[in-house]
């Protein structure tokens, strides 16, 4: 008799728990940019350089990280992508910036130079990052972020202008 009155103690414990957690604020997420591009050394058919990301927490709490993840799509398809095992803190309203080496097929970038050459003349290129700062089990956080440029002058698509 003692075991079942054990058990629903401790499912009404786990119950109450599980709820105290869903309850919990959310957090603001994670502002990321590109703070910079340089080139690294790269093999064969492919380019490798390392994007610096400026990540800025909104949150009242330090977000302890040990690994990053970063893909990068040009024109709504894959473009680069990258890890790193680089481990740090971001700080509570606070910011770092933090180096991922990502690597670029070849072929990757001639299709992308392709669907640019045979675009509809228009001189926006859009891209989407999105990655994740690892943590402990419950501690990733995910980042997105989209967004357009224009091209430079002179390098408008073939049929523009």
């Amino acid at each position: 008799m003692l075991m079942p009155a054990l058990y629903r103690s401790l499912l009404v414990l786990l119950l109450l728990a599980l709820g105290a957690c869903a309850s919990m604020p959310g957090r603001d997420p994670l502002q990321v940019t590109v703070a910079g591009i340089e080139p690294l050394q790269g093999q064969g058919m492919e380019l490798r350089m390392t994007v610096k990301l400026r990540v800025q927490n909104p949150n009242d709490a330090a977000i302890t990280y040990n690994g990053v993840s970063l893909e990068m799509d040009v024109q709504g398809k894959s473009f680069a992508s990258g890890v790193s095992p680089e481990g740090g803190t971001v700080p509570r309203f606070g910011e770092t910036v933090i180096s991922v080496p990502v690597t670029i097929s070849a072929f990757r970038m001639i299709r992308q130079a392709i669907g640019i050459m045979q675009g509809d003349g228009t001189r926006k290129i859009q891209y989407e990052m999105k990655g994740k700062l690892s943590g402990s089990t419950f501690g990733t956080n995910r980042f997105s972020t989209k967004g357009e440029f224009d091209l430079p002058a002179g390098t408008a698509p073939a049929g523009a202008g």
